[in-house]
């Protein structure tokens, strides 16, 4: 090969590469942008959205500080559902953007599927090149030369072609990491779609529940304040009278706490479980719980309330894996935890959610930290829409049904978790400050 062969190799080196990067990635790069515009587009839709989410979720702050009365229960779950609603369209807008990038980044993974063949193939080329020119010894190079300086030239043109063979090399490498990384991106965007699409069936099953419980709720009491307010006499009566039960029940189980075996308070091994937190409720012996009024009659609330709207996402603090879910409200008469779940921690804590409105999980499954795996709601006995959060040594916790222990007023055949008052932990020790 001669020097006039090797600029003339070189300058197609370059030149094909960027003919066939051009031919076949004009389109796809038109496509991407226009991919990008409508992901933009709906970033736009969703922070108007959040904006209106925001202000039912102030207006139910307000109803939810009036008076009980048939007419603020009515008026907080029409809220209810026009929050649900917005949390819905919310999520579609979610689903749509997600599923725009996804393909997005399909279009993007062919792109740098064809730089790599591009690049591969110049590699070819000059490997193929080489191999030719390496057949000749340098004497023989050196002797078709009539003078030392075309013999230089080409030696130097040689070397240029094994630069651009490390150029190709590097620039190969670099292409390679970047499609590895548009994958994973796209299995992250799948695994967020999935994720998506439970939320949004969550929150579907929300607002049918509101829309039985509206309708309950005006029929029970056949619109009269009388029979609301007689109603909430009756619930309470008989949730202060299970709590008594349950109180007797968890006395008489034993468990030793070995400290040793779970993580030292204030280690904060556990996240918030709601993005924004109102704690309404201690755990121990607070004033509410010890106030002659309160439904707790002198007992320990074993857990912390955190005030947050029905249809809030509930994220699993630590990850895990699920031990059972229940619901109490099954079983008609049972004013207890509503909708629950029980998470087993791999550092001996297992973690309750309960009055949830709709559930993500199942028993038996792994679930990460932060990942979405219920909705806070108003189930079971609760004052008032919030998620109730307990913490417990998870050698001390069992789930049994209730009449696995005794006859329990109106709960009987359904499942509850159960433990003694030692395996009760605070879960502030737990969680980061404030």
């Amino acid at each position: 090969m001669n020097v006039h062969q090797l600029t003339a190799f070189l300058f197609g080196l370059i030149l094909i590469p960027m003919f066939v990067w051009g031919a076949s990635n004009v389109f796809a790069q038109s496509e991407i942008e226009r991919l990008q515009a409508q992901i933009e587009e709906k970033n736009e839709r969703l922070s108007a959205i959040e904006q209106e989410i925001k202000q039912f979720e102030a207006a139910l702050n307000e109803v939810g500080a009036e008076k009980s009365t048939l007419q603020s229960a009515i008026n907080t779950l029409e809220l209810e559902r026009k929050k649900v609603l917005a949390d819905i369209s919310y999520t579609e807008n979610k689903i749509d953007s997600t599923d725009l990038e996804i393909h997005k980044l399909t279009n993007e993974i062919g792109s740098a599927v064809g730089d790599i063949d591009a690049s591969e193939a110049a590699i070819g080329e000059i490997i193929r090149s080489l191999n030719t020119t390496d057949d000749d010894s340098l004497i023989e190079v050196f002797l078709r030369h009539d003078n030392i300086s075309e013999f230089w030239n080409e030696i130097e043109q040689l070397q240029t072609v094994r630069d651009a063979m490390s150029t190709q090399v590097e620039k190969l490498a670099a292409l390679k990491e970047i499609l590895e990384n548009k994958r994973l991106s796209e299995t992250e965007r799948r695994e967020q779609l999935e994720d998506l699409q439970r939320q949004y069936n969550g929150q579907r099953a929300i607002l049918e529940n509101n829309k039985a419980e509206k309708n309950s709720l005006l029929e029970e009491t056949k619109s009269e304040e009388a029979a609301y307010q007689a109603m909430l006499a009756e619930k309470k009566a008989a949730r202060e009278k299970l709590i008594a039960e349950v109180q007797n029940i968890e006395s008489e189980l034993q468990f030793i706490l070995d400290p040793n075996t779970i993580p030292t308070k204030g280690s904060a091994v556990f996240q918030w479980p709601l993005e924004n937190v109102i704690l309404t409720q201690y755990f121990g012996y607070t004033k509410f719980a010890l106030a002659n009024q309160g439904v707790y009659k002198n007992n320990m609330h074993n857990g912390i309330d955190l005030g947050t709207p029905t249809g809030t996402k509930v994220m699993s603090p630590l990850g895990g894996t699920v031990r059972a879910t229940g619901n109490t409200d099954a079983v008609p008469g049972c004013y207890s935890w509503g909708q629950w779940i029980l998470v087993d921690h791999p550092n001996g804590l297992s973690s309750l959610f309960a009055h949830l409105s709709a559930i993500n999980v199942q028993a038996g499954q792994k679930v990460s930290t932060g990942e979405v795996i219920a909705f806070s709601g108003n189930t079971g006995y609760s004052t008032g829409p919030h998620l109730h959060f307990t913490v417990y040594v998870s050698d001390g916790v069992q789930v049994k049904r209730f009449n696995e222990f005794k006859a329990v007023t109106g709960c009987g055949s359904a499942f509850s978790p159960f433990a003694a008052v030692e395996a009760y932990l605070d879960p502030l020790d737990y969680l980061p400050p404030l």
